[in-house]
């Protein structure tokens, strides 16, 4: 049961990044700012993973959004996504390629995400999406 609490736990830090991520997009303010003031307000609160995570996405912010841009099919941009799709991607993407958290987690952790925070054809559009970010990444280290 250890493995299921903390996958809750860590399910329930990526929420919370994600209304981070999105609080601060639609308010126009700055990202580390937003999770300061819901820091500060603790209500619910922020879990170390969060902070984390919106540290780990400011911190490589161009390289992440550049990332998805790339794996987009033509006639989409990142500004033309869903807010929660699109942060939600990001989220993921920084766990790909800056965590040693295993591909496979934080794809099926973005699709739980956009599944119930999104539209219907979301976890499909992402799924294919976080497919081709997989499939392009460069290998850190070797696996095994």
């Amino acid at each position: 049961m250890t493995a299921r609490s903390k996958g809750s736990t860590r399910s329930k830090a990526r929420k919370r990044a994600l209304d981070i991520l999105f609080e601060a997009e639609l308010r126009g303010s700055a990202l580390l700012d937003t999770l300061a003031e819901r820091t500060a307000d603790a209500d619910p609160p922020v879990r170390d993973y969060t902070a984390e995570l919106v540290h780990g996405f400011s911190e490589h912010r161009h390289d992440i959004d550049a990332r998805i841009s790339a794996a987009l099919t033509d006639g989409w941009s990142l500004d033309r996504l869903p807010r929660v799709d699109r942060n939600c991607l990001r989220i993921a993407v920084f766990e790909i390629d800056y965590s040693d958290l295993p591909d496979s987690i934080a794809v099926s952790e973005a699709l739980n995400l956009v599944g119930d925070l999104s539209t219907d054809e979301s976890p499909g559009f992402v799924n294919g999406v976080l497919g081709t970010i997989v499939a392009t990444k460069v290998a850190v280290a070797p696996h095994g």
